[in-house]
């Protein structure tokens, strides 16, 4: 399989002949997945936006089954305790859009601020009063275990179960079933 060039590179080639600008020449690995690109992902269509409960909804961005992660943007368009939960393993958070905090930390998650969150961590999502839209990037390693104050698993959450909402959700509005299938590596 040939690659082919993209336009800015093939005409930058042009310009000034620069081997750099000679996009790999080779066949990917027959057995390599292939990339995903979402342009445009806090615009596009609203449909994709899978909801989560009221006032709170994600857009897949990747379902990866085999290393049991997923990355998705939440929207949050209410105030107050959105979760409490557990993480079994990292996670990676970058806001886009407003704010939210935890209620065992002091620090505040703004926009343009990144998050580590280990594993091991029990945390209480809070979005403040006057944040009419929170949007957040996460990268979810593992599962959220939904818990009690005193710790006690009241529910989960994981890449499988976010398969689940998203495919019923896109069967339910009409672009079917299937349409999930795009997001999932």
């Amino acid at each position: 399989m040939q690659v082919s060039l993209n336009p800015a590179a093939r005409d930058l080639k042009k310009v000034n002949g620069d081997e750099r600008y000679t996009p790999y020449q080779k066949a990917f690995p027959v057995d390599a997945v292939s990339e995903l690109v979402w342009p445009n992902v806090l615009g596009g269509e609203e449909r994709d936006w899978v909801p989560q409960s009221e006032g709170v909804h994600f857009k897949p961005l990747c379902f990866n089954v085999t290393h049991g992660y997923f990355v998705n943007l939440l929207r949050v368009r209410k105030s107050g305790v959105l979760s409490r939960h557990y993480h079994t393993n990292p996670v990676h958070a970058y806001v886009l859009k407003g704010r939210w905090y935890y209620l065992e930390h002091d620090w505040v998650a703004e926009e343009s601020s990144y998050a580590m969150e280990p594993p091991g961590e029990t945390h209480t999502l809070v979005v403040p009063e006057d944040v009419a839209e929170m949007i957040t990037l996460f990268y979810v390693t593992g599962a959220y275990i939904y818990v009690d104050p005193q710790g006690v698993a009241v529910g989960y959450e994981d890449v499988f179960t976010k398969i689940d909402s998203a495919r019923k959700h896109y069967a339910e509005i009409g672009l079917g079933a299937e349409y999930i299938e795009k997001f999932i590596r």
